[in-house]
């Protein structure tokens, strides 16, 4: 499995950071496939064999993205479920619902490499897992009388939602695209007033 070097230095960290960020403008406007090295280190300013240093391959390069953004969404949710313990289930709607469209809107090649070549079918599944995973413990938390088996259901739905609204929220041009997204989130609302039980 490739690797890529770690820098050591501060100005280390720079240019790995400024690389990465080449990479995933170049991953969002060409595609993964059509992409190529020196594209990505001429847009970053830098040597190509400075980006063969930390990057041996164009499949490092993807994959030390695809880090970068899981790290961040765990992280994110992570801070969900600091915050949940006071919410409303009109306040987790409201959270759930553009949890996704946030993150895509941060990392935009996010999508674009999962769906590359560069993600196996199982990596991604992997991906979706852990997320169904994480949201499984929030909504048990929430509503500890609900069996395993339905906090995992209700787990999926949700995901199912969050999915749907950041679908919405991608379409060029949809009209009513904001009365669509509301209308999604009430939806989300009812739905969680049966799982939680209020």
């Amino acid at each position: 499995m490739d690797t890529h070097r770690k820098p050591q230095r501060q100005r280390g960290h720079d240019r790995v950071a400024a690389l990465l960020e080449a990479a995933a403008s170049c991953f969002v406007e060409k595609g993964y496939e059509a992409a190529t090295m020196t594209e990505v280190a001429a847009r970053a300013g830098a040597a190509i064999g400075s980006l063969y240093q930390f990057f041996p391959t164009k499949e490092t390069l993807a994959r030390a993205l695809l880090e970068q953004y899981a790290q961040d969404f765990y992280t994110q949710l992570g801070k969900l479920a600091e915050q949940s313990s006071t919410w409303t289930t009109e306040e987790w709607a409201a959270q759930l619902c553009p949890f996704l469209i946030g993150f895509r809107k941060r990392h935009p090649a996010f999508v674009t490499l999962v769906e590359s070549s560069v993600t196996p079918a199982a990596d991604a599944m992997i991906i979706r897992r852990r997320f169904r995973a994480e949201l499984q413990a929030l909504l048990a938390h929430r509503a500890p009388h609900r069996s395993q088996e339905e906090t995992y259901a209700a787990a999926v739905v949700v995901q199912q939602m969050m999915k749907g609204a950041a679908a919405i929220q991608a379409e060029p041009g949809m009209p009513g695209k904001l009365a669509a997204l509301a209308q999604l989130q009430r939806a989300m609302q009812g739905y969680l007033h049966g799982v939680f039980g209020d």
